[in-house]
């Protein structure tokens, strides 16, 4: 359309009595109503179903050889329950996925990932490595034979090691060096210090036999 056309069209458009600026003003204040008109069209929605409260898983789990009662989301991990609602921080959230081993824990004497367990599925006694030592605060075999070998340097990875040492043992897996590696190979240390861990699980088995 050219220049002509339009101003043709914009002289043919315009109304006697009516001008400019209350067209403008008429238009904002149309466009004003808009939002608050869709807004009345949206149905309330009441607090109460905004929000539903989850319930709250009640169970009573044996660590450490005492009965602990928890009320806890059901979601709640094994690891989270140890940690943030007891109180025993020795496990580690490491990767928090499985696949280092700092949580490792024993249910029933068998190795147990901690951030892969809901504390609700959980059947049997739970041991961490506070709960490890003799009723007068002796250190276990395994955690004795960690310092004789000098088997960790930072230490973080140090709890879910033993505890993996244990069950290693405990579920008969420590028969050679070759064994034991295979069988540990879910810990990770990144101190680099596994010839000293299998050195200290040669060393902690023939006292746990015993």
């Amino acid at each position: 359309m050219t220049i002509t056309a339009l101003r043709e069209s914009a002289r043919g458009s315009a109304r006697p009595g009516v001008s400019r600026r209350l067209l403008l003003g008429a238009s904002a204040s149309v466009a004003a109503l808009i939002p608050a008109v869709a807004r009345s069209q949206i149905p309330s929605v009441a607090p109460a179903q905004a929000a539903t409260p989850r319930t709250a898983a009640i169970l009573d789990l044996t660590v450490n050889k005492q009965v602990r009662h928890l009320a806890i989301d059901p979601r709640t991990t094994l690891l989270d329950a140890l940690r943030e609602h007891l109180g025993l921080t020795g496990a580690k959230k490491g990767c928090d996925h499985g696949q280092c081993g700092a949580c490792t824990v024993l249910v029933d004497g068998k190795r147990v990932l901690g951030c892969l367990t809901l504390a609700v599925a959980v059947r049997g006694p739970v041991t961490t490595i506070e709960g490890l030592s003799g009723p007068k605060g002796e250190l276990h075999p395994m955690q004795q034979a960690f310092i004789d070998q000098d088997a960790f340097q930072c230490g973080y990875c140090t709890p879910g090691q033993i505890m993996s040492a244990v069950g290693c043992i405990n579920e008969g897996h420590a028969g050679s060096d070759a064994e034991i590696r295979e069988h540990m190979s879910g810990n990770l240390c990144r101190c680099a210090a596994y010839p000293h861990i299998v050195a200290a699980v040669n060393q902690a088995k023939g006292d746990m036999r015993s």
